[in-house]
């Protein structure tokens, strides 16, 4: 029944919309000097283009899964194809920076359409069909993050490398092309929106648009704060407290919020799986920003010496993450997970600029294990704990959460490094990744609503 209900027609243009954000967010890294040259930008304001995405993202994630909650998925998601046009045709044709700060935004934006919306379709037809938790794609969505995260950098190098820093941009054209026809046919066409007679008075109240508004100063303040936390700017915490506390007291009272608060109050295995996504970010980004800094910097490994030695955690990870869907586990690998990130932790601590090749090839393969068990279990997770007609909203928050461990890693590699990347640095984002795993087994051994396999 699973292989009748998800066949290819239908599951091959969510994941190819799935992997849009990972694209974007990766093949940028390799464009960001060409585009300060051109545009005579140091490399803090060409920076500026991935913490924008970043921050566009965060809000629009939960965003894009409300609007499809009230207008229709397949809407939704095809409005967020068009978007992305838009912003990578600005961006391909920008004369001047700050059009390219345009083109990011909507990039964040309609890239952000995605994923609540292929989480609910998928919960919608798995539900009509009866085919319980859909492992294989569930396994597919969290593998396609890991394999872009693998060729992001390198196909981004040779984009720039052979046509310029503008292809980056330009390569979400022919992605959309490519994409639209897909869904055009595969996906099957919304009901009708939940807003009756589509008035605007109506959508608008649907939409909760003071609840984004709140939403979006609550997260854009928190993340502007957590990403300068070294030199920390507290009236940015002071507003994103004040911003928290709107937030909750307007969603207890709307009538359909963006962020149902009473549903997150009624479903705490949910928000603690919003917690163990934010801690598994963390301690990746921290493992694969603050071990590729330190191999280069510290222990003398070029570039290219260094990807070499970091190919293990990425293969490793999408083997490991194969596996566990096709056996549908969850608590197992989230156990693991924190094992994992405490083992590669301990291993680090004992490490300095000297040690040999094979502890570092042992240390990333600690590492790839962590990864690979955390993205299935965590999105399984999030999928059996969230109500049905809010799936949509609960993915859209999981990816938000995830924002936040990886911009936290950013300020806390820089806390430990600081002017200079040497061994002791290395030594604290070690404690820091063996605190994480530690946090996240007894996170895990005291939830017992998190089951041991994904069931019915």
């Amino acid at each position: 029944m699973t292989d009748a209900a998800f066949r290819p027609r239908f599951t091959a243009p969510l994941l190819l919309g799935v992997v849009l954000n990972p694209v974007n967010s990766s093949l940028l890294a390799t464009a960001l000097a060409g585009i300060g040259a051109d545009f005579h930008r140091g490399p803090g304001a060409a920076a500026s283009l991935i913490s924008v995405l970043y921050l566009c993202c965060a809000v629009a994630q939960p965003t894009m899964g409300k609007a499809a909650a009230v207008l229709g998925e397949r809407r939704v998601f095809v409005a967020g194809l068009l978007i992305l046009l838009l912003g990578g045709v600005i961006g391909t044709t920008a004369p001047v920076f700050e059009l390219l700060v345009v083109s990011r935004a909507l990039i964040g934006i309609g890239t952000s359409a995605a994923y609540p919306t292929a989480m609910a379709l998928v919960r919608r037809r798995a539900d009509k069909f009866g085919t319980g938790v859909p492992n294989r794609v569930l396994g597919n969505f969290a593998i396609a993050g890991q394999v872009i995260a693998v060729l992001g950098l390198p196909i981004g190098g040779v984009l720039t490398g052979v046509f310029g820093w503008r292809a980056v941009f330009f390569v979400n054209v022919p992605m959309v092309a490519v994409a639209l026809p897909l869904v055009w046919f595969g996906v099957p066409r919304d009901g009708p929106s939940v807003v009756a007679g589509g008035r605007i008075g109506g959508l608008l109240r649907a939409v909760d648009i003071p609840g984004i508004a709140l939403f979006a100063a609550t997260v854009v303040a928190l993340l502007l704060f957590v990403s300068g936390v070294r030199h920390p700017v507290w009236w940015l915490a002071v507003l994103a407290c004040g911003a928290m506390v709107a937030l909750v007291a307007w969603e207890q009272r709307a009538s359909s919020p963006l962020i149902d608060v009473r549903m997150l109050a009624s479903h705490p295995p949910l928000v603690r799986t919003y917690l163990r996504q934010a801690l598994g970010s963390l301690g990746n980004y921290l493992a694969m920003y603050g071990l590729s800094q330190w191999m280069e910097g510290a222990a003398g490994y070029t570039a290219a010496q260094v990807g070499l030695l970091l190919v293990p955690l990425s293969a490793l990870s999408i083997v490991v993450a194969r596996v566990n869907s096709s056996h549908g586990w969850v608590r197992g690998p989230l156990l693991g997970t924190g094992g994992a990130f405490a083992a590669a932790g301990a291993l680090m601590l004992g490490m300095d600029h000297r040690s040999p090749v094979a502890l570092l090839l042992l240390m990333s393969l600690l590492l790839g294990v962590a990864d690979g068990l955390s993205g299935y279990a965590n999105q399984t997770s999030l999928y059996v704990q969230s109500p049905a007609d809010q799936v949509g909203v609960a993915a859209g928050l999981f990816r938000t959460f995830a924002y936040f461990g990886a911009i936290a890693s950013s300020s806390l590699i820089g806390i430990a490094f600081g002017s200079r990347v040497t061994d002791a640095g290395f030594h604290v984002i070690a404690c820091v990744i063996v605190g994480l795993g530690g946090a996240l087994v007894a996170m895990t051994v005291a939830d017992r609503a998190i089951p041991r396999t994904a069931g019915v």
